[in-house]
């Protein structure tokens, strides 16, 4: 069944948006549309300012190429490939917000819409990276939508006189243009999952308890990340001060619009290196980035008024919620950089020291100078627990709804396994593009199981359309999936140090 605004003229659908109508491409019996625009081009005074609606256009907008991505540095890391998780970095030109959408049917009704929010530490990243294809998703019955937005000074970072929590803007006008899109392309616009990965899952993890996305989202799944990864306001200042001056120019939205993309990044990197960073710890010590992420959300203004501690959301709006962590998360950024066997016991007390002040006794609750225990080691794992699993099992905890949680086991190959279940690698499982991350130095290595990408796919798709998962509720008893070669129900491990 199709409507009056929808074409069907051989493999390329046209659909009619808000904006216009859209050419897109049929691949493997998927509809594919890339590169429509939910914002106009944050260029000129529209640059550190809240998202503005596009223009619309005449005639048909081809949708069928990848569109520019938000500026951003290319990171990598010595023996591994993360750019089917991250993307290839820049691609330059200015309209770059913009979504890419997977529909099985786009002349359907109904189908459950699920919007994907990518990672990249809030400086990198697009929703177009290709572990992130939703072929996959569509091709299981929902209507997969993925985003790019701001990131880095230019989307995290409360310069005076701009806006603040840009990122999340643009997140939340992206969700708006779906729910004002989705049934052009067969699904259900009252039916939404947002689902974000690291720096995205943060996102949605924050979006859960903003005033201003109240109601736009009915569930969220959170990979790797957690509302805690924010700074008060105030430190957010510090950090936009910091970059102001390593461009030379007053620390204000105005004088900040006269500088390039380049010239900002040239900044980031200025201001992300040890030795050149800015304080960033709040009043008590603590740095939530724990000196992996810089660019962060802040508290304290209209998008996310609350403070981190305090629990509270919009009243009467608890989405259901699936959240999980891998279990060897902090091991992608130590093991192929050698920290994990060249730190001593003194390096890890003072690196964890920048952004805890009881570094010596966390470090001594997770075994340092016990036996023949590697400070390295020790420093991972409690690590992947400060700034990975024991906040996200704060916000299960605490999150008003019904909640399922689980646990990603299953180890990359690479490093001779030490990367064990490693920050990213569940995604090429969860989105079935396992092909995009194999070879010598992919994730996943030349023989990933593929039964775990099928149960994985399988739970997620029945949690976006029902909101349930067919293991039992993240309550007193703390159940979690246990996801490996052999996946079970168990119990959540309880950290060395609090978590509650």
């Amino acid at each position: 069944m199709t409507t009056p605004d929808t074409i069907f003229a051989g493999q390329s659908p046209v659909v009619a948006t808000s904006g216009g109508r859209v050419r897109g491409e049929v691949v493997g019996g998927i509809a594919r549309f890339r590169a429509i625009p939910y914002a106009a081009p944050p260029v000129g005074a529209l640059r550190f300012a809240p998202p503005a609606r596009p223009s619309s256009w005449d005639g048909v907008r081809d949708a069928r190429s990848p569109a520019a991505t938000a500026p951003q540095t290319h990171r990598s890391l010595p023996g591994v490939d993360l750019t089917p998780v991250t993307g290839p970095g820049w691609r330059r030109g200015e309209d770059y917000l913009t979504l890419d959408v997977w529909s099985p049917d786009i002349g359907a009704r109904g189908l459950p819409v699920i919007v994907f929010l990518h990672g990249g530490a809030f400086v990198a990243g697009t929703g177009s990276a290709a572990s992130c294809d939703g072929s996959g998703f569509a091709r299981a019955g929902t209507v997969l939508v993925t985003i790019n937005y701001r990131v880095g000074a230019e989307g995290f970072l409360p310069v005076p006189g701009g806006a603040t929590n840009i990122g999340l803007r643009d997140q939340i006008a992206a969700v708006k243009w779906v729910r004002e899109n989705a049934e052009a392309f067969g699904g259900d616009p009252h039916n939404i999952t947002l689902f974000g990965h690291s720096a995205g899952a943060a996102s949605v993890a924050c979006l859960l308890r903003s005033p201003l996305a109240e109601g736009l989202f009915r569930r969220a799944i959170v990979h790797s990340g957690n509302d805690e990864t924010t700074r008060p306001l105030a430190v957010g200042h510090r950090l936009s001060a910091a970059v102001a001056e390593a461009v030379g120019v007053e620390n204000t939205a105005e004088a900040l619009r006269a500088v390039s993309s380049e010239q900002l990044l040239e900044a980031q990197a200025v201001v992300t290196t040890r030795g050149t960073k800015p304080d960033l710890r709040d009043s008590e010590g603590f740095d939530p980035g724990y000196g992996l992420v810089t660019f962060l959300p802040v508290t304290g203004d209209d998008v996310l008024p609350w403070d981190t501690a305090s629990g509270t959301a919009p009243a009467g709006w608890a989405p259901e919620l699936l959240i999980g962590t891998c279990h060897d998360e902090i091991n992608v950024y130590l093991v192929p950089t050698g920290v994990v066997d060249s730190v001593g016991e003194r390096q890890a007390v003072g690196m964890l020291q920048a952004s805890r002040p009881d570094a010596e006794a966390v470090l001594a609750a997770y075994g340092l100078g016990e036996g023949d225990s590697q400070p390295g080691s020790v420093l991972a794992r409690a690590l992947t627990d400060l700034a990975f699993r024991s906040p996200a099992r704060r916000l299960a905890r605490r999150h008003p709804g019904h909640t399922y949680s689980f646990d990603f086991r299953w180890p990359s190959p690479l490093h001779q396994g030490r990367l064990g279940a490693c920050h990213g690698l569940e995604l090429p499982f969860v989105f079935d593009t396992l092909g995009t991350a194999g070879g010598p130095t992919g994730l996943v290595g030349d023989t990933p199981p593929t039964q775990i990408s099928a149960l994985m796919q399988q739970a997620w798709v029945e949690f976006a359309a029902s909101g349930k998962a067919s293991w039992p509720l993240y309550g007193p008893d703390h159940q979690v999936l246990q996801i490996d070669e052999t996946t079970s129900v168990g119990t959540d491990e309880t950290a060395p140090i609090a978590d509650s």
